[in-house]
């Protein structure tokens, strides 16, 4: 990014998550409970062998849910600023990745169905390059982002 420069417009994208770490904790919580319920129900008719089926239930929603919140703490920062533009990128188990485009020559472009009001990825065009952004947005936030990402390329001197 240009330091020299103090004007920049900036954007931060980061995926939506409704439950966070205390709702996290209190989930899993009833999942146990209910577990430990009926593998001692059927612990006590003498089908103890569920019991550690009960047990795998708790483990796959750990997982899952493991997998979810790594997935939240993926990053897109798009910066433009008088000259270029520049997305960075970071997830949890990848490197953080920095890509370089002349602002000239970057091109947004949004796939729209209108007949059936569907929107498709937003992709960023400089030259034979194709980047796509805000895979992880709503559609409607993605619609957002192209409306704003246009009227900060349009404006001569940010």
């Amino acid at each position: 990014m240009d330091q020299s420069n103090s004007k920049v417009w900036q954007a931060t994208l980061t995926p939506h998550r409704s439950l966070n770490r205390q709702g996290y904790f209190v989930l899993m919580g009833l999942v146990i409970l209910v577990n430990l319920v009926v593998a001692g129900m059927f612990v006590a008719l003498g089908a103890w062998p569920i019991a550690g089926f009960a047990g795998l239930d708790v483990l796959l929603v750990w997982w899952a849910f493991r997998v979810n919140f790594a997935d939240a703490r993926k990053l897109e920062r798009i910066s433009i600023t008088e000259h270029e533009l520049v997305i960075d990128r970071e997830c949890e188990r990848h490197p953080p990745q920095q890509q370089r485009f002349v602002r000239r020559w970057v091109r947004v472009e949004l796939e729209e169905d209108r007949e059936r009001e569907l929107i498709g990825s937003l992709v960023l065009v400089s030259g034979p390059t194709r980047i796509s952004v805000g895979e992880f947005l709503a559609p409607e936030e993605r619609k957002t982002l192209a409306n704003a990402l246009r009227s900060a390329l349009a404006i001569p001197r940010i």
